[in-house]
């Protein structure tokens, strides 16, 4: 019976898991075999005793080698996100982080611009007022500059009185003016209209090719303050003659050729213009100078 007892304990040991060479440091026991070839005791035998060990072995150096990699893989990463935040362009920085004023702006700006489209019934004539387009185009053009410019001189050749000229060479350096800044203003900006139209010959002739600011909207709002400065109106008079401002500029509007700032900037800049004109107005005598240089009939000796 011990005979027995003791194999099957010996049967037991050498089935055990933690009898493994690769597992003996864990059961805080020296490896079987692990000195060599030359000792005879009982265990997997000389061979892999030796080959486990020498496995073992090596596979420290090697983890460290491994742990190393790891360690240094990290530090190049986060060196490498360090470096992409300064290579990273303050524009694209400001697109990720919007302010409230970039964010008011744009919202402003979606909003005119639905607003603009959908006033724009008179664009086309297949456009809901499509009727009316005729209508609203010659509204249109009694606010254009070429109209107002030409007017302004065949009075001014009708003129016989010197403060009727003093006036009108007044408003037509008022008009020049007007024509050229909004002009200048139009090809620094360069903003299209809300629907794309090819710009008519009138157009072309007052270089009004672009949509911001609104050129009618701008000459309407110097040309009605200006009369109503200068000229002695009936209140009826002084009534139309505001409204009259007032829809040249929404003209533009519903025939889709501008926004609806790009006519408010149009008022604000006519009136403007006013207020410079008021500041260098020319007087009496430097208009007759004028007049006669025009006229060819100026002589500076008389």
């Amino acid at each position: 019976m011990p005979s027995n007892y003791n194999a099957r304990s010996r049967a037991r040991e050498r089935n055990s898991v933690l009898s493994r060479p690769e597992f003996m440091s864990l059961n805080h026991q020296p490896l079987q075999g692990g000195g060599g070839g030359s000792s005879g005791g009982p265990g997997p035998g000389p061979g892999p005793g030796p080959s486990k060990s020498r496995g073992s072995a090596r596979r420290p150096g090697q983890n460290k080698h491994q742990t190393s990699q790891q360690s240094e893989e990290p530090t190049d990463s986060g060196s490498k996100d360090r470096r992409e935040p300064s290579r990273m362009p303050e524009e694209d920085c400001m697109q990720l982080n919007p302010s409230f004023k970039g964010i008011a702006m744009n919202s402003l700006l979606a909003i005119d611009i639905c607003l603009s489209k959908r006033m724009g019934v008179c664009a086309y004539t297949s456009s809901p007022w499509g009727g009316c387009r005729s209508m609203v185009a010659l509204l249109a053009l009694t606010g254009h500059g070429i109209t107002w410019i030409i007017g302004t001189i065949v009075c001014l050749t009708r003129s016989n009185t010197l403060a009727g000229q003093e006036v009108l060479v007044n408003l037509l350096l008022a008009l020049i003016l007007d024509v050229m800044t909004v002009a200048g203003v139009q090809r620094l900006v360069k903003r299209r209209g809300p629907w794309e139209m090819t710009p008519g010959f009138l157009d072309c002739v007052a270089m009004d090719f672009y949509s911001f600011p609104a050129a009618h909207a701008s000459r309407a709002a110097m040309v009605s303050k200006f009369l109503l400065s200068h000229l002695v109106l009936a209140v009826p008079l002084r009534i139309l003659l505001v409204l009259w401002a007032f829809l040249v500029g929404i003209s533009r509007v519903l025939l889709g050729k501008h926004h609806l700032t790009d006519m408010v900037c149009g008022f604000a800049l006519g009136m403007l213009h006013f207020s410079l004109m008021e500041t260098v107005w020319l007087s009496s005598s430097t208009c007759q100078t004028l007049i006669s240089i025009s006229t060819l009939s100026w002589s500076p000796l008389f």
